[in-house]
């Protein structure tokens, strides 16, 4: 085994480079309702807690009033509609994940809609990596809440000291936190856009690209 026995990922910003279809359908949904588009950065600051924060986010800066949660199916349905689209894995990432899992488990934890998440990563070629994938619509609350990383953990027969959640936003390493694992930050993710460095403890590691996971995690 390596250096963890169990390794978690994000999906957005992560795995895969999906901001482009986000900001489309965030765009496509704010014109249904007769707004103005948002900048793909400024989408980019409002993914990582569950689409209907995105949704929440994205109305309120385009000063919509309504309600996010009856807007929200109607993202979802533009949203999968668009998929897999301009969204692909981070350059290097079947590769690291091809090395990761001859030594370790691997697993997704996203606040991502199930649904959407298994439909990328099936269509990404990425799915047979993963022993099981928990989104942000499963039986667990979201993250930064630490009940779906420990399922995880107790699945795979590894403790939280053996276990590592890769992830790009400060949700991730606050998750991480929580659950008593290590935390790896994606530098090269879109969720340094909002990252919040004064949450950081200074025991996280860093992967400047997907390259530099299996020495990381593995050493």
């Amino acid at each position: 085994m390596g250096r963890f026995g169990l390794v978690v990922f994000d999906i957005d910003g992560t795995l895969i480079d999906s901001i482009g279809d986000l900001a489309t359908a965030v765009n496509a949904l704010l014109a249904e309702r007769g707004a103005g588009p948002l900048s793909t950065r400024a989408v980019a600051g409002m993914v990582g807690e569950g689409a209907r924060l995105l949704v929440e986010r994205a109305m309120a800066a385009a000063n919509l009033d309504g309600s996010a949660a009856e807007a929200l199916p109607r993202f979802l349905e533009i949203y999968e509609g668009l998929l897999p689209g301009e969204t692909r894995p981070y350059e290097g990432i079947p590769e690291t994940l091809d090395v990761l899992g001859r030594r370790a488990r691997l697993a997704v934890l996203t606040n991502k809609p199930t649904e959407a998440s298994l439909k990328l990563l099936d269509a990404l070629g990425l799915m047979p990596f993963f022993a099981e994938v928990i989104g942000g619509d499963g039986p667990f609350p979201r993250k930064p809440a630490p009940d779906g990383l420990l399922h995880l953990a107790s699945n795979a027969g590894v403790l939280p000291a053996g276990t590592v959640l890769v992830g790009d936003s400060t949700i991730d390493v606050l998750t991480a936190h929580a659950a008593g694992t290590a935390a790896c930050i994606a530098r090269y993710g879109f969720g340094q856009v909002t990252f919040d460095e004064t949450r950081l403890r200074g025991d996280e590691l860093e992967a400047a690209c997907p390259h530099d996971l299996p020495a990381l995690l593995q050493g």
